[in-house]
């Protein structure tokens, strides 16, 4: 029988360790978050080394996402993909930015080759990064996959900003901290 119903889930944990009225002023604050969640997944077992979040104009937090490709059985399942996900199941579009207002999204580490297509698709305007590719592939067995020599350029000419090295070294800790912990691919 073939599946006809899909279900994605974040760890149980996410609601305690969110602030959802809190705002987040700064690009610094966003990718603090998403460096949490990134570490909190880890140390909790519920997935890989991966968090994200999406933001309002205002720095209110709309959704957040962390790695569950293994536990969800989903190669889908990255941080960014369900950040997405939540945030257009809380706002009802499958465009955020077509209420006319402007969405961040915040992630640990530069998105894959897949999160980059659904970046845009997904009706962002800015997009923040913690760690380079670079800096995953270096300290851990994930491949990134390819991505357009000029992929930054790209972005900004479907209008999405792009800021990186935002908490860089801190981003990096967790790839750190990950191969302490074993290191499993997720």
């Amino acid at each position: 029988m073939l599946a006809t119903e899909l279900t994605l889930a974040l760890p149980a944990w996410i609601d305690a360790e969110v602030g959802a009225t809190h705002l987040y002023a700064d690009a610094e604050a966003r990718i603090g978050l998403a460096i949490r969640l990134a570490r909190r997944n880890i140390e909790e077992g519920t997935g890989g080394p991966f968090g994200a979040a999406v933001f309002d104009a205002d720095g209110g937090l709309v959704a957040v996402g962390v790695n569950r490709v293994l536990p969800q059985h989903c190669s889908a399942a990255h941080a960014e993909v369900m950040a997405f996900v939540a945030a257009q199941a809380r706002v009802g579009r499958a465009r955020l930015n077509d209420d006319g207002r402007r969405y961040t999204l915040a992630t640990s580490a530069q998105p894959c080759a897949m999160c980059y297509g659904a970046s845009f698709w997904a009706g962002i305007d800015v997009l923040e990064i913690g760690a380079r590719s670079q800096d995953v592939m270096e300290l851990s067995e994930f491949d990134e996959g390819p991505l357009p020599a000029d992929w930054i350029g790209e972005l900004e000419r479907r209008g999405i900003a792009v800021r990186r090295d935002v908490l860089r070294e801190q981003a990096r800790e967790v790839f750190h901290r990950y191969a302490e912990l074993g290191g499993a691919s997720y």
